[in-house]
């Protein structure tokens, strides 16, 4: 007998078995499918948090409730998506409306620094409480500190109901810059 021969005579196996060989081809088989349904998974976990808020248009009222030249506060109630969390908030606009029947849509902060102001009817002006910036009926600076005319909403007409897309502004700035 040969010392590279097996005892008893018999055939010997390769290094390695046919089961060792389909035990790695069924873990590779397994990782292959468990990669193919994590990456869609992971995704869709991941891509609300990435994602912008999505705006949109928001009914704050009947426009014929909207007198002509005259400012109006209109408060709505909306609702914000941002990823997972969904929260209702409270918000107010300032609608003038046009002489030929077109609506505009103020937002309600002032663009000094942040702060809300109100129509005041005896000055004729948008008056802020906090540093005396001052703005005429089409949201254009009159006075004191703020740095650019009030920020205007994108607004529509349909059936007779003002909508109106919300969106905040940074403050402080010359320019308008959407948050």
């Amino acid at each position: 007998m040969k010392d590279d021969e097996p005892p008893g005579g018999g055939f010997s196996t390769p290094v390695g078995s046919r089961r060792t060989f389909f035990h790695w081809v069924t873990l590779a088989a397994a990782g292959v499918v468990g990669l193919g349904l994590a990456f869609p998974l992971v995704g869709a976990l991941v891509s609300p948090a990435f994602r912008r808020r999505r705006r949109e248009w928001v009914d704050v009222g009947d426009v014929e409730g909207v007198p002509v030249g005259r400012p109006t506060q209109l408060d709505h109630i909306t609702t914000i998506r941002d990823g997972w969390m969904e929260t209702t908030s409270q918000k107010a606009v300032w609608a003038v409306k046009q002489p030929e029947g077109g609506v505009r849509v103020f937002s309600p902060i002032c663009t000094h620094l942040g702060c809300g102001y109100r129509w005041d009817d005896a000055d004729k002006k948008f008056l802020c409480p906090c540093h005396g910036s001052s703005f005429d009926v089409n949201g254009r600076v009159t006075g004191g500190p703020a740095p650019r005319p009030l920020d205007v909403l994108p607004s529509k007409v349909e059936g007779g109901r003002l909508l109106v897309m919300y969106k905040d502004f940074k403050s402080g700035l010359a320019e308008s810059v959407e948050l």
